[in-house]
């Protein structure tokens, strides 16, 4: 009998019952600004259906996403995932100071690692940064790479500047040298010192903000493309997590044809733009495009090399979580088998299937 594909889950946001959770591993002169601010970047949107699945509350109390041992069972147990890639704390990069977003990130890690990945090996961490200062993001990324069980660098997709510029080059020298990929999730776009969520303002409902989250992914992958990020980190991946697919190909495209023309203006590209983003863009499924033919889809699929790229994600715990058996269109199985968990496992360097819940090693 042939053994169960692996799947490895992408996106799962993992939090604090309450602030005070924190307070071990935040020096003690940051408590009262802790305690008061947290993150520091308030939501902006109202949303008719809530944040997250109404099932996912703890037995014992908190918010959804705040017990390890609820998770597994009612997430990684019932699902069969072998894996869950944590993600959380993003917006902390948004926050106006500095000094603080890069202490509470310190602070994050350090619990992440004690807290979560103690609790079960099939949980893997994202080291957590404040990107508006690189120089001690490289530091924070150095600092927690020796943890196996961190497996990417994490940060916010809303910046007021696009990922490929300069600043931000010490980030990726960083994960780099560590051999870590740096992976951006939405959800602070027009929130504490990111700008407007689109190019001509704020929409006016959560509906419209959702639709448009893509949008500011076709801008970093450009300018990470275009300012010659991968030609300088030739071993940089980046992770566009849950911002769909379907933007990909049209980028691609128009990138390449523009080139045609415009290669003197980017004279440290050696090869085509979509060349590029093949070789170093990853992806996640969620949330997946569902058009009326399902065929459109797998076309897509083919376009972007989804094969080697398009990674499976639930987005766990959140209201538009992606059920692992039902999520994804009928697809060749070698294909499927890639993207529910061989693509992550070669990417974050995953063991095979973790036996059990388990408690890792030291």
């Amino acid at each position: 009998m042939a053994e169960k594909p692996l799947i490895v889950d992408s996106d799962v946001h993992n939090g604090m019952k309450s602030r005070s959770e924190l307070l071990p591993f935040l020096p003690r002169v940051w408590h009262e600004q802790w305690l008061e601010m947290g993150i520091g970047a308030e939501r902006l949107y109202y949303s008719a259906v809530g944040g997250a699945m109404k099932d996912a509350f703890p037995e014992n109390g908190g918010g959804p996403g705040t017990d390890p041992e609820f998770m597994l069972k009612h997430l990684l147990e019932q699902y069969h995932i072998d894996y869950a890639i944590l993600n959380s704390g993003i917006e902390i990069s948004l926050y106006p100071d500095p000094d603080y977003a890069n202490i509470v990130a310190s602070a994050w890690n350090d619990w992440m690692a004690e807290v979560w990945l103690k609790a079960s090996p099939k949980f893997r961490g994202s080291i957590l940064i404040n990107n508006t200062d690189p120089h001690a993001a490289a530091r924070e990324i150095d600092r927690m790479a020796s943890n196996k069980h961190m497996v990417q660098v994490i940060m916010t997709s809303a910046s007021n500047q696009l990922f490929g510029q300069r600043f931000f080059h010490p980030i990726y020298e960083a994960a780099e040298r560590n051999g870590l990929p740096v992976a951006v999730h939405p959800g602070g776009e027009g929130r504490g010192i990111s700008p407007a969520p689109t190019h001509s303002g704020y929409p006016t409902r959560y509906l419209e903000w959702h639709n448009i989250l893509p949008t500011g992914y076709m801008a970093h992958v450009n300018s990470l493309v275009c300012e010659g990020a991968f030609e300088k980190y030739p071993g940089l991946k980046f992770i566009a997590i849950e911002g769909g697919i379907s933007w990909m190909p049209h980028l691609m495209w128009r990138m390449d044809k523009n080139y045609k023309a415009l290669r003197s203006t980017v004279p440290w590209l050696r090869r085509r733009p979509s060349e590029y983003i093949r070789e170093h863009v990853y992806l996640t499924s969620q949330p997946i495009e569902e058009p009326d033919n399902p065929q459109h889809l797998l076309q897509i699929f083919e376009m972007i090399g989804a094969d080697k790229r398009l990674m499976f994600s639930t987005d766990y715990p959140h209201w538009d979580f992606d059920n692992p058996m039902m999520a994804l269109p009928p697809m060749p199985k070698e294909m499927k088998r890639r993207i529910m968990g061989e693509n992550a496992q070669e990417l974050y360097r995953l063991p095979g299937r973790v036996a059990g819940l388990g408690v890792c090693e030291p």
